[in-house]
């Protein structure tokens, strides 16, 4: 790690000697913070030695009010981004903790320490430790995000079980959230699996009911339409054998879709098990919302089964929840339809995020879009 060091007001001091820190991930800054030997907040990526994640030689722009000796004589461009995050600048993380205190002093919560997580384009952490552990998590998210605690607080009103409780929420994308006892369950087999899905059925369930809900909560609309797909697959159409022919036989294969009967509902967006919580208790908890959207349930099954062994009792459960839930649905199905169609929902997301991110924060997704829309033509020629 290179730390270019910025002062409150914004003027550059220089930078850090290289350090080295164990995590590969350049969003997680926690290692970076506590590695630095001065007081750092790190604000946003810029520049890398290899095209993406994970590891290399990154350098960060990071905050401080000290004044260390032996820095390095390295700047940075300070040039103001239109889409630059607000915790991304100078005294934005400093705003964004003064708003948590004031709402963690108003719960009674201000004997606390607040430790740095996570920064890049898509959020910053920062960890709320009390006397005992972990109490609340400080969140911040870009507008396309903002979305996220309207959500929490609608699947709170179905199942309240199931998210992390939201205890306060502000502008610019900020959010207090209570902590979650437990782990993120990455790698996960079969079994947990089965039990998100089935413990996520009745929402998407009431959802499906009505969706005026999601909209009033500004979830993103991501009902299927072959035009969104096509205008992200056009810049790739020549370099990638078969994306053109996948790309012409949409319309046909989501009218199939809209066929299948399975009403449009709350999707999470990236429902696999490392973005949920258990604690030994029965308690599953989902985190990171800020995919959520309007669209398809059957996307959230496929990103759930996807690198599952033996998926298939999986999926027939799901269909037959769906099957009770929609008489005369087919959601086996929708399912193989859609396998094709969910790399390329993903392509459309990173593809949204590019477009609304800083240049110097691309290589975290750049090379997600082909990467994605390739997968969708491995996955159409597997279904063909």
């Amino acid at each position: 790690m290179t730390l270019v060091l910025v002062d409150p007001a914004g003027e550059l001091l220089g930078a850090l000697p290289p350090f080295p820190v164990g995590s590969p991930w350049w969003q997680e800054v926690a290692e970076v913070v506590a590695g630095a030997g001065v007081d750092v907040t790190v604000l946003r990526l810029l520049r890398t030695d290899r095209p993406a994640p994970p590891g290399g030689h990154v350098t960060y722009l990071a905050e401080t009010r000290e004044r260390p000796d032996g820095l390095i004589p390295l700047g940075a461009d300070l040039t103001p981004h239109a889409h630059r995050a607000p915790w991304a600048s100078p005294g934005g993380p400093a705003a964004t903790l003064a708003w948590a205190s004031g709402a963690l002093d108003r719960l009674g919560l201000a004997d606390v320490t607040v430790r740095q997580q996570r920064t890049w384009n898509l959020s910053a952490i920062w960890r709320v430790d009390g006397a005992q552990g972990p109490v609340a998590w400080i969140k911040q998210v870009p507008g396309f995000f903002a979305h996220e605690p309207a959500v929490l607080g609608l699947v709170a009103s179905v199942a309240p079980e199931l998210v992390p409780y939201v205890l306060a929420a502000g502008e610019e994308g900020r959010m207090l959230l209570a902590h979650v006892p437990g782990e993120d369950r990455y790698g996960a087999g079969p079994e947990l699996c089965a039990a998100i899905a089935e413990a996520f059925h009745p929402v998407q369930q009431h959802f499906a009911r009505h969706p005026e809900e999601l909209a009033g909560a500004g979830a993103p609309d991501r009902r299927l339409a072959a035009g969104r797909f096509a205008a992200v697959a056009a810049p790739y159409l020549g370099g990638i054998p078969g994306l053109a022919e996948l790309i012409d036989g949409l319309p046909d294969r989501l009218a199939a879709v809209a066929g299948c009967g399975l009403p449009d509902t709350l999707v999470h967006g990236d429902l696999h098990p490392g973005n949920v919580r258990t604690d030994g208790a029965d308690r599953l908890t989902i985190v990171d919302w800020g995919d959520a959207a309007i669209g398809n349930p059957a996307f959230d099954l496929l990103r759930l089964i996807d690198g599952v062994e033996a998926p298939e009792p999986l999926v027939t459960a799901w269909a037959r929840r769906w099957r009770e839930a929609v008489p005369g649905s087919d959601p086996e199905r929708a399912v193989e339809l859609l396998r094709p169609v969910a790399p390329l929902e993903s392509a459309a997301t990173y593809a949204g995020f590019l477009a609304r991110i800083e240049q110097s924060e691309w290589p975290y997704h750049a090379h997600d879009v082909p990467d994605r829309l390739a997968a969708a033509v491995a996955a159409w020629k597997v279904a063909a």
